[in-house]
């Protein structure tokens, strides 16, 4: 709960804030290299006074001059320049929300992330290779809604449905077997959650596409499929892995092994193929096997796209106003501070000790 309440402030906030000019951005590439310019003309500087003496004598015979000022004024100066930057850019907030109606359809995709996903039959690896395909996906979306659920042992939802596909791919690069605390392949589970996690007010098609091995050990994911049906929810599988398998990779101690059994065997992962075709059988869907030349998403998809697509009420913010003034008048501040902040020290104000000098 407290994840899918995070996600959505997280996607509130994307909505709200934009950049008018990115392409001035670029211009921010221009600070390292002033950085690196001003640390070597600092060496430089130091090699050349080394040169006329100790700096023990030195500091005594120009007192006062500072070894912290022009670092500082350089800082201020760099903090200057990247605010105007910003600035320029047009940075802008949306003042209004707005309902715009679109039509469309409501997709969840579960994605199994047990460790059998791991398996490099297809390459880089199943899970890897499925959330590329995903990512895919989500660039030809337009007026649908998408909603994530990762799975192992048990469901979780990784991303609530949305339409914002900038922060479903935004979560899609985060998933990992890490994010599970229990190991398995609760196919059932998923689709149980998938079930809940549908708008029900929502009277268009929906649809659910899950993803994964097949190796389905903990509940009934048949009868799962069969009540998605039921409601009106069409349940699409995608095996992931080839017929003869492949072994798992394990990374432990700094090493790469393959998981083993018991009995010191190497464990091979497997496509159960059959179950997945039950499961698109029950939940009225169809069954793709994805190879190393295509996952079989954007096929599955095709024919998601086909159902019948209902008006959707999106609110989205408008009435963008501009905030460049903010950054405009900040860089301005600094700049002045920085004419303020003389290199040395002040024979008025030393004793004061506004600026710790470095020794």
């Amino acid at each position: 709960m407290e994840l899918g309440i995070w996600n959505l402030k997280l996607e509130t906030v994307i909505e709200m804030f934009r950049i008018a000019n990115p392409e001035y951005l670029y211009a921010l590439l221009v600070i390292p290299a002033l950085i690196a310019f001003f640390w070597y003309s600092r060496i430089q500087r130091r090699k050349a006074l080394a040169l006329f003496g100790q700096k023990e004598i030195l500091s005594v015979l120009m007192p006062n001059v500072s070894a912290s000022r022009p670092v500082l004024k350089f800082i201020v100066l760099m903090l200057a320049l990247a605010s105007i930057i910003a600035g320029i850019s047009r940075p802008q907030f949306g003042s209004k929300l707005k309902t715009e109606k679109r039509k469309g359809i409501e997709l969840i995709i579960a994605l199994d992330v047990s460790n059998s996903m791991m398996a490099e039959d297809i390459q880089p690896n199943r899970l890897e290779r499925a959330k590329r395909a995903i990512s895919q996906l989500v660039d030809k979306l337009s007026n649908d809604k998408i909603g994530l659920i990762v799975f192992a042992g048990d469901a979780y939802i990784q991303l609530p449905i949305t339409a914002d596909y900038v922060s479903a791919k935004l979560f899609l690069n985060s998933i990992s077997p890490n994010i599970v605390p229990t190991q398995g392949t609760a196919i059932g589970a998923a689709i149980e959650l998938g079930m809940k996690s549908f708008n029900p007010q929502f009277p268009g098609s929906k649809a659910m596409i899950i993803i994964t091995d097949g190796e389905n050990h903990e509940d009934d994911a048949v009868g799962a499929a069969k009540a998605a049906a039921e409601k009106g929810i069409f349940v699409y599988t995608i095996g992931m892995g080839l017929p003869q398998g492949g072994p798992i990779p394990d990374f432990s101690n700094g090493m790469r092994n393959y998981r083993k059994d018991k009995n010191g065997n190497t464990i091979v992962t497997k496509l159960d193929e059959p179950m997945l075709q039950k499961i698109a059988e029950a939940g009225k869907g169809a069954y793709v096997r994805a190879n190393n030349a295509q996952v079989g998403l954007n096929n599955l998809f095709n024919e998601v796209d086909k159902m019948e697509k209902s008006e959707l009420e999106t609110q989205i913010y408008a009435d963008y106003d501009d905030k460049f003034q903010y950054f405009i008048g900040l860089g301005l501040f600094l700049i002045l501070l920085d004419f303020l902040i003389l290199e040395r020290k002040n024979k008025y104000l030393k004793n004061y000790k506004l600026f710790a000098d470095r020794k």
